[in-house]
Parts: structure tokens; sequence; C-alpha cells
């Protein structure tokens, strides 16, 4: 016992293992997850050793971890700035009303402290990010002592622990189970069906690969094409390349500008699939690869910066841009901020699309060139990384008052905005402020644990008393606030809004920002629809819920 109370770094690591422990266990679709595990065993840990860490440990990590969390939703929230989005910003709005009007209602017929009913909101909300926002802004109230504002940061812990399990179960059966039979559908035939009727063609689900891939090499005897120089072979068709002859035991990379077939030659032809083979008729039969043939094609991923590629087809880009098929250069994948899409020749491109480009390291080089920069994202550009929560930070100073309140972003608020600009900002060219997405996610994930641990340790001593002065309160308005935003959601998206089924039940857990209940709603439905709903109001919700921390306190607070 002594060794833990003195070095609380050994109960802060031992409640993240545990905790995540924990979290790993399943009851039917149900999952804790890490992080409320983590609190579960903090709280413990915490009532048992009486161990606490500096505020400043806490601080440092919320800000990290929000800071990345806007990161990585900025490119596909402001994309979702948009018309065709706006029905879905309804539903992030009913939450945001719905999930402070029960809090405020429930403080002010209970007589709730501002810790109690932050954690209410936190909890049922199943959003981590208000335990930060609430709990820094209770550090910043006037007129409380130490003692106070320790007691209700405390509260916030304890409360939000209680309401996040009874509203992660609640939206988890709702939109999983209870849902569909209220829209009177089944799950797997409608997204099926749904999926049917939107996809283009050659989309592929998450999981999927193609079988035939586009781009191929094959080699060819030559036959027929035997006197014909390698002007005349590549006139063929302007889509293939001739990357490699080999006659007797010499083979030659690149083809010489001299070189003219011969009988028994073989050649190395790289293009799409149809054109490759349209070609290779004109040459002779197809052979297996012969020793030596083999030729290395190098990748490069290039961000389209310049602005006369955008809004161009691939086609009309390899049309104006010749070295495309004479250097043997193809486009393999479009990515537009995190989502992959069809590299056909039908596909727009714009500013900010990186393209991934497969050929000889000579023609890659002169394409570079003529459609942007190449993206650099192995390492972490910490200069744009730390410029970037350095004025989260300061932002999160700015305080307005509304009445005698003061209402600030506080560090985690500032640090969410100044996550979303400088992602959407890096999203946009791509050769800047790298922060590659695996580091992106540790850092998130990292910043949030340490966190709600540390904040359990220091709560632990306090979570018994709490849960006997309230008794059912607590479970009782995890449930209510996770059903009446939900069900007020489903209806105005079914009557209203006009979102078909399957989206719509997507979009109701992301506006929940509840991760297991999306997991279990894919799982249902066997299909990866509802994630198209998801993603929308998940990013909104991320970036607003954590904001109703500092409203809620400073319309609470004294």
């Amino acid at each position: 016992m002594g060794v833990l109370k003195d070095h609380p770094e050994l109960v802060l690591f031992l409640s993240l293992s545990l905790g995540y422990l924990l979290g790993k266990g399943r009851i039917g679709p149900i999952t804790l997850g890490g992080i409320c595990g983590t609190l579960i065993v903090s709280l413990l840990l915490g009532a048992w050793t009486k161990a606490t860490v500096a505020d400043d440990v806490k601080t440092v990590f919320f800000a990290l971890f929000i800071f990345a969390l806007g990161y990585m939703a900025g490119p596909q929230f402001f994309r979702n700035l948009n018309r065709k989005s706006l029905r879905f910003f309804a539903l992030c709005a009913i939450e945001l009303v719905c999930v402070l009007t029960i809090a405020l209602v429930l403080a002010k017929w209970f007589d709730l402290d501002v810790g109690t009913a932050s954690g209410i909101l936190a909890g049922a909300a199943t959003e981590s990010a208000v335990v930060g926002t609430a709990t820094e802004s209770i550090g910043k109230l006037s007129g409380l002592t130490q003692a106070q504002i320790s007691h209700y940061q405390g509260n916030v812990a304890t409360a939000y622990t209680v309401c996040y399990l009874f509203g992660l179960i609640t939206i988890v059966l709702y939109a999983s189970q209870i849902m569909p039979m209220i829209m009177r559908i089944n799950l797997a035939d409608a997204s099926r069906a749904l999926w049917q009727r939107s996809r283009d063609k050659g989309d592929l689900e998450p999981d999927e690969r193609e079988g035939l891939p586009g781009v191929v090499g094959r080699t060819y005897l030559v036959a027929q094409a035997s006197g014909e120089g390698i002007a005349r072979l590549r006139a063929l068709s302007d889509r293939v390349s001739v990357e490699t002859v080999r006659r007797g035991g010499k083979v030659s990379t690149p083809v010489p500008d001299d070189y003219v077939a011969t009988t028994g030659d073989v050649l190395l032809l790289v293009g799409r699939r149809a054109d490759v083979i349209d070609v290779g008729h004109q040459i002779g039969p197809e052979v297996p690869s012969a020793p030596g043939m083999d030729t290395p094609m190098a990748t490069e991923e290039v961000s389209v910066t310049r602005k006369e590629n955008d809004g161009k087809s691939i086609d009309q880009l390899q049309r104006e841009n010749p070295e495309f098929y004479r250097s043997g250069v193809y486009v393999t994948e479009v990515v537009r901020a995190g989502n992959a899409m069809p590299a056909s020749g039908e596909t727009v491109v714009h500013q900010g699309d990186v393209l991934s480009l497969v050929g000889l390291r000579s023609g890659l080089k002169t394409l570079v060139a003529k459609l942007g920069q190449v993206v650099r994202n192995d390492t972490t550009d910490f200069i744009y990384l730390g410029l970037g929560i350095a004025l989260g930070s300061l932002l999160g100073q700015v305080e307005i008052k509304i009445g005698s309140a003061p209402l600030s972003l506080g560090t985690g608020g500032g640090c969410l905005v100044s996550g979303l600009v400088f992602g959407w900002f890096r999203s946009r060219t791509q050769t800047f402020g790298a922060f590659p997405p695996q580091a992106a996610a540790t850092i998130k994930d990292m910043g949030l644990a340490v966190f709600i641990a540390c904040t359990g340790l220091t709560s632990g001593p306090q979570a018994w008393p709490l849960l006997k002065k309230y008794g059912a309160l607590l479970p009782c308005a995890g449930i209510a606030m996770v059903l009446v935003p939900a069900t007020i959601s489903l209806f105005v998206g079914l009557k209203l809004l006009k979102i078909e089924k399957p989206l719509l039940i997507g979009a109701i857990a992301g506006q929940q920002c509840s991760t297991p209940a999306i997991t279990a709603v894919t799982q249902v439905a066997d299909s990866s629809v509802p994630m198209l709903g998801y993603t929308i109001t998940y990013a909104l919700s991320n970036f607003l819920l954590p904001l109703t921390g500092p409203v809620l306190v400073g319309i609470l607070g004294p």
C-alpha cells in the first residue's frame, strides 16, 4: 500500500492496464470499452490507495487528446458543412438541446451540484470529452474553495461512471435491436437494398479488395509484331507502356529508342487490363514471365496542389499529361479527406486529393511536378502539432460573460477548435503538418485514458457517498438522456427529414458519439451502410458535445 501511495505513476499505469483488460469483457453485443474500464478501476484504486496525480498531468494529456480528436475529425467536419448534410445537423441539434435541457431540469428538481449534473450529462451522452471540459470549467469557477472544486470535480467522474454504463447499454440495444423493430424493417435487408441502389460501379466494401486489379503487367512473345519499331509498338495504344524487352539472355529496361521487335523477343506490357490484353493480341501469344522481366515499379502519393488540375477527371489529366502512358505511370487510388475513391477515368479530382501513382521512378518525378507535391506523412511534424496545441490553449483562455456567468472554451474546447482547423488546413494540401493516423490515434487514446485515470484516482474516495446519496437517480438519468433525444431524432428523421432508415440508425448512433452502438448496428446489418450516416453526425457531435460541459457549468455555477 505504501509503495503505491508514494508512487502514483505505478497506480496510474496499473489503472490503464487493468482498465483496458476489464473493458475487453463482453456481454452479448455490449462491451464496456477501455475508457469506462479505466475509470472504474481507477475509482477503486483511488479509494483504496488514496494516491493522487498532479493536476498538470491531467491538463497536458487532455490537451493532447482533444487536439488529436479535432485534428482527425477536421477534414470530415468541414467537408460536411454543406446543404446536403443540413438534415443531419438537425439530429445533432436535437441531441444538444435535449441533453442540456434534461441536465438542467434534473439539477433544479433534485438540487444537484454542478459536478454531479455535469457527470450525468457526460455519462448519459456517452461523450468522455465532456468530463474533461466540465472538470476544467469547474476549476475556473470563482467563489469556490479548493476543497469545493475538488469535491465537485470528483462528482463529475462518479456520476459519469454510473450514467455511462446505463447510457451505453441503452443506446446499443435501442439502436441495434429496438429501432429496426419500430421501423418494421430487417436491418440487414434494408442496408443491402440501399447499398445496391446507391453504389457506383467498382465500389467495394471496406473489407473487400479487387479480385482483378486495374493495373497489370503481362509478358508477350513477339510474333505478328516482328519488325515493328518501339515507336510503332507504343502507337498501338497510348494507354499501354512497353517497360522491358528480353532478347535471348539480355534484358533491357527501359526499352531503347532504336529497338526493333524480332520474333522470339519477350515484351513486358504495363497498363489497364483491357488495354494490355488488346495490345498483346497484336504482338503475339502471352507467355509466363521470364527471369529478369519483373521490373520494379515505384509508388508515390501525390497531393493535387496545382490549381489548374482542380476539377479535372483522371482521363483529362492523362490526356493533358502524356507522360502518364509514355513513362508507364498509372493512378491506382484517389483519397479525399481520408476516404478512398475509385480510380476510374471518370473520377474528378480536387485540390487536396491524394493520388497514388505507380510506375517507373523517372516517370513519377516528371508527373509529380505537374500535379502537385509528394505527401509526407511518415513522421509527425511537431512544429505544427505544438503550434496547434499552443494556439488552442490561448483560445481557451478567452472569456466572455453572459449575464453574470463567465463562459470560456477552456483548454479542452480551445484545443478542439484548433485541432479541427489545423486538421482541415493540413488536408487541403497534405504537404505539411504531418500527423500520421496511427500516431494521432495513439495520442488520442493515450491522452484520454491518462486523463480519465487521473480523474478516477482523485475521485475514488468520494464515489460511494455520492452513490448512496442519489441512488436510482443516476441510472434513470442515464437511460432517459439516451431515449429522449434518440426517439425524437428517430421520428424527425423519418417523418420530416426523410433520411433512409439504415442511414438514420447510424446517424443516431453518431449523434450519441457511440462507437459500441455503431459496431452493434453494423453487425446486425451485416453491412457498413449505416456508417455513412454515422460519420457525419459523429464528427459534428464530437465537436459540439464537449462544448456543452462549459455551458452547463457556466449556467449552474455560483
